[in-house]
């Protein structure tokens, strides 16, 4: 499947809507978005991951470069991450540096 990612950006907050496969080949496009958001300088990131299907290393390279390039102050939230996605997250530990939730409101309260 093919991979689609589109940046909005409101209130300091920068959200990220992901669709398809996330690998070493749409990795570059994510990462755009990824400096695009940073460049808004928000406060936080919002990943909408509900349409991602899949994550490569690749994917989660950007997601290393995103936290390192954002720094400290700025959260980075994933929002209803399918299984296999949240499954990549939870065995490379990187889910202790996002923070995961199951909707959108409550990545923006």
């Amino acid at each position: 499947m093919s991979f689609t990612a589109a940046t909005e950006i409101d209130n300091a907050i920068a959200t990220i809507t992901l669709t398809g496969d996330l690998d070493a080949s749409s990795a570059p496009v994510f990462r755009e978005q990824i400096d695009i958001a940073a460049q808004a300088s928000p406060k936080r990131i919002v990943l909408m991951a509900s349409g991602l299907d899949y994550m490569a290393s690749a994917g989660l390279r950007v997601l290393v470069f995103a936290n390192q390039k954002l720094g400290t102050d700025v959260d980075i939230y994933l929002v209803a991450p399918q299984e296999l996605v949240l499954e990549t997250l939870q065995k490379t530990g990187f889910d202790q540096s996002v923070i995961i939730v199951d909707d959108y409101d409550t990545a923006i309260a």
